[in-house]
């Protein structure tokens, strides 16, 4: 089985890592090989077992899309999953592209930090896109603050309702 999954040439160098390093850690952690075409971008995933590929394909993504692959990694783990949220749905011309993308990070990555904090979720915003990872359930409330701000709501309303989400979520979890 094999699947190619396509990142920016700037992160190939992450992807691989010093001597190799984080191109094996992959492999290892998601038991597949990965074959990569440094100028293109390109990155073919081959594994005996499909669920595998499919695994490495979404650390390989996040490795792309801006993570720590520490942090990419985590995604091995069967509760947590990445969601990625393409700015450009939001952005009417490219100096809203740009406010938007300022909203979302915060003066001195405030809104980032805090929407973080709230889900407990990592959030990494790079080109274009909003990239989280963490647990099912919080991503559905990270990924909903993130589209709030990215359409315009005020700040305030849109961390109150983060943090009551999640006070609702960890009081079900303890039912």
């Amino acid at each position: 089985m094999s699947y190619e999954v396509k990142i920016p040439r700037e992160r190939i160098a992450v992807l691989i890592g010093t001597k190799g390093e984080t191109k094996k850690l992959v492999e290892k952690k998601t038991n597949t090989k990965l074959k990569i075409d440094s100028e293109e971008g390109d990155v073919v995933i081959e594994s005996k077992e499909n669920i595998d590929a499919y695994n490495a394909q979404d650390v390989i993504k996040a490795i792309g899309r801006g993570f720590n692959p520490e942090i990419a990694i985590s995604l091995t783990k069967e509760s947590k999953c990445l969601e990625i949220i393409d700015i450009n749905d939001y952005a009417k011309t490219k100096n809203h592209l740009a406010r938007i993308k300022a909203r979302i990070i915060g003066r001195e990555g405030k809104v980032r930090k805090f929407i973080e904090h709230v889900t407990d979720c990592c959030m990494c915003i790079y080109g274009k896109t909003v990239s989280i990872i963490g647990e099912v359930e919080n991503i559905a409330i990270a990924k909903k603050t993130v589209q709030d701000i990215l359409s315009g709501a005020p700040h305030g309303p849109v961390f109150k309702w983060a943090e009551q989400k999640m006070k609702q979520l960890i009081k079900e979890q303890l039912e």
